[in-house]
């Protein structure tokens, strides 16, 4: 049996995996909520076919017109950009949230453009593939997954807290924060993670020779630690340009704990740096 639906309508702007995946839980979860997708028309094609959204939006006013949910999956650059439009459009009784990775730019251009009536809940799903795109599209994606919501869990407006129990229903676990925090500890625990697996992966290119090596005699440990390297760009530029000086920061921090190691390698004096790492890889298994 269908649970009760806290929304009647959602708009989801930009329909590919983070959007494509939370129109398909929707369907999954509440088949009685009805969707509109505003995308590119090759993309809105794909959702159509795979019953992501049961109507396509030729623009931002179509597809707001009746919505009380408006879900924005786009670059972050992209949503601010849009975000006046969305104001201007969406009903004064509708939540608007975003997906962006980054938190401060945004929320503080929702904060010049929602004055009353829509309200505007930041938020970022901490989950995600290597790969992109609708064809991707995973209705479990949040499942298991931590979603941030920017603000408080006291919060009194009941329009946030339905949205938070949709992503209790859908398998995320909201954890409620500012959007400074965000940015900071995302820096560390996602975006630093990225940047690592793009210059491990710069370092192995760089070092394979004519014949193959060391590429050629590489197992899952080099697979698995390089699995983030196959994100493309598109995504992680505005990431990189909308949170620079936190990224910066903990490479930096990066910087001096690879120092660290270097300096102690002939020391045979490293257990305690992998006790250190075993610990908080036990800490990650157990995260709940």
């Amino acid at each position: 049996m269908a649970e009760a639906a806290p929304f009647r309508r959602v708009a989801v702007i930009g329909t590919g995996l983070v959007g494509g995946s939370f129109a398909l839980a929707l369907r999954s979860h509440f088949p009685q909520i009805s969707a509109a997708g505003f995308d590119r028309a090759q993309v809105l094609d794909s959702a159509l076919a795979r019953g992501l959204i049961q109507e396509r939006a030729e623009d931002i006013a179509s597809a707001l017109r009746g919505a009380d949910l408006v879900y924005i999956a786009l670059p972050v650059r992209a949503a601010i950009e849009m975000l006046p439009a969305i104001a201007a459009a969406a009903e004064s009784t509708a939540l608007v949230t975003d997906s962006c990775s980054t938190k401060a730019m945004i929320c503080s251009a929702a904060q010049r453009c929602f004055s009353g009536g829509a309200r505007f809940l930041g938020g970022h799903p901490m989950t995600g593939q290597e790969s992109s795109g609708i064809e991707h599209a995973d209705s479990e994606l949040f499942r298991g997954s931590r979603y941030v919501l920017i603000g408080s869990e006291d919060e009194n407006d009941a329009r946030v807290t339905a949205f938070a129990a949709m992503l209790r229903s859908i398998g995320a676990q909201p954890v409620w924060c500012d959007a400074e925090t965000h940015d900071w500890a995302a820096g560390i625990v996602s975006h630093l993670p990225q940047l690592l697996a793009v210059a491990l992966a710069r370092v192995v290119q760089d070092e394979t020779d004519e014949t193959g090596a060391p590429v050629n005699i590489a197992g899952r440990g080099l697979r698995d630690m390089l699995r983030l390297a196959g994100s493309p760009y598109d995504i992680w530029r505005d990431i990189c340009l909308t949170n620079t000086q936190n990224i910066s920061r903990a490479l930096d921090r990066l910087a001096q704990a690879v120092d660290r190691l270097r300096t102690r390698l002939a020391a045979k004096d490293l257990a305690s740096e992998f006790e250190a790492a075993n610990e908080l890889y036990k800490t990650l298994n157990h995260l709940k």
